[in-house]
């Protein structure tokens, strides 16, 4: 069953952690990295309800074409389910990526490092073109991925004219 703060922003999540004195229930302090560049979520994580409802486990975010591993891990899944490439990532301690749609060359049991380019944004799913889904699960449970990111990345503002 997944935690309450899931369901929370990492801001907000990061501000009960600091008033209550409580342990973060998942680890945001991993040094994990955005799989895309430059960062846009295009659809963001929404929790279901309880473990069969619907939802969002995941958030969509656009790719320039090139998907990167947030972290080092292991590849545990590359290949087609239904209608898209998926591919998978075991990073340890529990916690699991996954990526669709996308096309590899990599195989299961090669190992990743954090920021390696593992995969290119294909299409099929429910994303929008030029979208790539990124999914994390700790346990098994899908968490929002912002909660290992620390959350959404600072806009930055360009002067104008």
């Amino acid at each position: 069953m997944s935690h309450p703060l899931h369901r929370l922003s990492a801001v907000a999540v990061a501000a009960v952690w600091a008033l209550t004195g409580t342990a973060p229930p998942v680890p945001v302090e991993r040094g994990w990295t955005w799989p895309t560049a430059p960062v846009q979520i295009v659809r963001p994580f929404v929790a279901p309800a309880h473990a069969y409802g619907a939802g969002h486990r995941g958030i969509d975010l656009t790719a320039d074409g090139a998907v990167r591993s947030p972290a080092d891990g292991v590849i545990a899944y590359s290949g087609i389910v239904v209608d898209r490439g998926v591919l998978t990532i075991d990073h340890g301690d529990g916690l699991v990526t996954t990526f669709e749609p996308v096309e590899s060359a990599l195989r299961a049991g090669e190992a990743v490092t954090r920021g390696q380019e593992v995969a290119e944004v294909s299409s099929g799913g429910h994303t929008a073109d030029g979208a790539v889904h990124f999914g994390v699960r700790r346990n098994g449970d899908y968490i929002n991925p912002l909660l290992m990111l620390g959350g959404v990345p600072r806009a930055i503002l360009l002067p104008c004219c």
